[in-house]
């Protein structure tokens, strides 16, 4: 018999598996926070759900837990002081073994549907998990909404989406019939079932903590297998939020609670026993690439699916739109500060020059152009606060302030006093110009927003040291601007060697630090910057084994 979930969320799921065919636009889940879709109540009923949570224990209870621990600062300068449980590894392993059998036994579509009812939820409650994940990643309201809660969930439905397309290519039973000439054939039947590999660890970073948290957590409990959520230590609430809806909903359906479950974990030697328990069959992890190649290094027993740092890279030739091609610039490098994994860092432009409307601008003019697109951008505290959102950790704030280390400042960076919060850490873009020598100043991840405008000989060597950066030291985007058909034939093929998405004459309100789910691809696997995709087939069919049983039948 179908499972009630199922049935309930089926048409959801039929939409999301054809769009991942046809990846054009579709989303379930609102992404402006209007009181016609969400409720009349829904704004204030969410802050109040948060502020509710200050102060005081977050009770999950879980198994094996042996205190309470309180290490969120908010960038936003609030008092948060929320206690999560600091429970026994080992509990929490046990536990989810246990739970693992009957979550089994339910099969693919019952597992489907519990998966689809914890995403309604987490939607029903997009107005909370924003201000929590606004005030513990420093993300502007309208991001820490959007991609906190409706985007985190549509990358939360697209692994679903996948997991579902691959199981349901494996029928359940089959009469197998060999013939034998003149004897009776052999019959048998064979009976396939989806088993999990074991348990899942999704490690959560500082600054998307449900955006890069969900497809992994999805991924592995959609495929058959408990989930230990081992959050960033400055990023719990969000987290603890999702573990929260998640065990009520299974709950409710009559399951093990402790399929999903918490780690508060304060010492990296306590996340690498974690990750290399003989348990811990895959770890999904967004973080430094220190820690992410130790654990795919050391964590050998389980298949590790890894976003690490790049060096994500614009190359400038020439451009019919100038005006529209730098505000779009000047956005991107804005948005959030530029602490996302996508944002730009190097823009590759020739020394003499590039091909405008406007006539041509030499090197020089290209960035003082951009720093200027970017403090008119930033003229109104207002807008200016709302996007740049607060700098999520001290040592942002440090690489800010040596940023003139590594080249000529064009536009310094400025701090400014946001109305709401008055301790919150505020800081604009800083803009340097080097040249392609200087390696050492461009060619690393400096996370935050810290970006070079890079003077190359020419158009040619531009795509050239692109496609380098990538294939050395990573990216998950790159952009080109250019008005001539043959150099964008040839950074489509330099992106295509290199394995990383592209994006071509950005002018509108698309950018280059955006992914959309169902549609783009976040990751491609090929490069330094992330050995997986968010989401493809791949990210999904190496979590479950199918076992089969077979035996004679008349």
């Amino acid at each position: 018999m179908t499972h009630p979930l199922f049935e309930k969320h089926k048409a959801t799921l039929d939409a999301a598996v054809a769009t991942i065919h046809g990846r054009g636009y579709w989303t379930p889940y609102a992404e402006m926070p209007s009181p016609r879709v969400y409720g009349e109540t829904a704004a204030d009923d969410g802050k109040k759900a948060f502020e509710a949570c200050l102060g005081k224990d977050f009770v999950l209870d879980q198994p094996g837990q042996t205190g309470w621990a309180a290490t969120e600062q908010s960038p936003y300068g609030i008092a948060l002081n929320v206690r999560y449980p600091v429970c026994d590894p080992e509990a929490l392993i046990a536990a989810a073994q246990t739970a693992m059998n009957s979550w089994r036994k339910l099969g693919a579509e019952g597992r489907v549907g519990v998966c689809l009812e914890i995403l309604e939820r987490l939607n029903k409650r997009s107005f909370e998990i924003a201000h929590a994940v606004m005030m513990t990643t420093g993300q502007g309201w309208m991001m820490a909404f959007q991609a906190g809660g409706p985007h985190a969930q549509d990358r939360g439905l697209e692994a679903v989406a996948y997991a579902w397309d691959e199981m349901s290519r494996v029928p359940a039973e089959a009469i197998w019939e060999k013939p034998q000439g003149k004897n009776p054939p052999l019959k048998m039947k064979k009976h396939y079932e989806i088993v999990g590999r074991g348990v899942g660890l999704v490690v959560g970073c500082g600054t998307f903590p449900t955006w890069n948290t969900y497809p992994g957590l999805f991924a592995a409990l959609a495929t058959g297998n408990p989930v230990i959520v081992k959050a960033h230590s400055n990023a719990i609430l969000p987290a603890a939020m999702t573990v929260k809806i998640a065990r009520e909903v299974l709950a409710e359906a009559g399951l093990d609670p402790n399929l999903v479950s918490l780690a508060v974990v304060e010492k990296r030697a306590a996340t690498q026993a974690l990750a290399t328990h003989p348990a811990v069959k895959s770890i999904d992890f967004t973080g430094s690439n220190v820690f992410g190649q130790w654990l795919i290094d050391n964590a050998k027993q389980a298949q590790v699916y890894a976003e690490l740092a790049g060096v994500n890279n614009v190359v400038i030739e020439s451009t019919d739109s100038y005006k529209a091609m730098l505000r779009n610039l000047a956005f991107t490098l804005c948005l959030y500060s530029g602490q996302m994994c996508t944002t730009t860092q190097a823009i590759l432009v020739p020394a003499g020059g590039i091909d405008t409307d406007l006539g041509h601008k030499s090197f020089d003019e290209v960035a003082t152009d951009l720093g200027a697109a970017i403090d008119k951008f930033l003229t109104d505290p207002a807008v200016a606060t709302a996007v740049l959102g607060a700098i999520q950790s001290d040592a942002t704030l440090a690489r800010i302030a040596e940023a003139g280390e590594y080249g000529t400042i064009v536009l310094a960076s400025k701090k400014i006093d946001h109305p709401d919060f008055p301790q919150a850490e505020v800081r604009t873009p800083v803009l340097l110009t080097c040249d392609a020598a200087d390696e050492k100043s461009y060619m690393e991840e400096r996370f935050g927003p810290i970006a070079f405008v890079v003077k190359v000989a020419d158009g040619a060597a531009a795509i050239a040291l692109s496609e380098r950066i990538v294939k050395e030291h990573g990216a998950l985007t790159v952009g080109l601007y250019s008005a001539k058909p043959d150099v964008i034939d040839a950074m489509t093929d330099a992106t295509l060697r290199a394995g990383v998405a592209l994006s071509i004459n950005l002018t509108g309100g698309v950018f280059v630090n955006q992914s959309a789910a169902f549609s783009d691809y976040h990751g491609v696997g090929m490069n330094p910057a992330a050995n997986a995709s968010y989401s493809d087939s791949a990210f999904v069919a190496n979590r479950f084994r199918v076992v089969q049983r077979r035996y004679h039948v008349e």
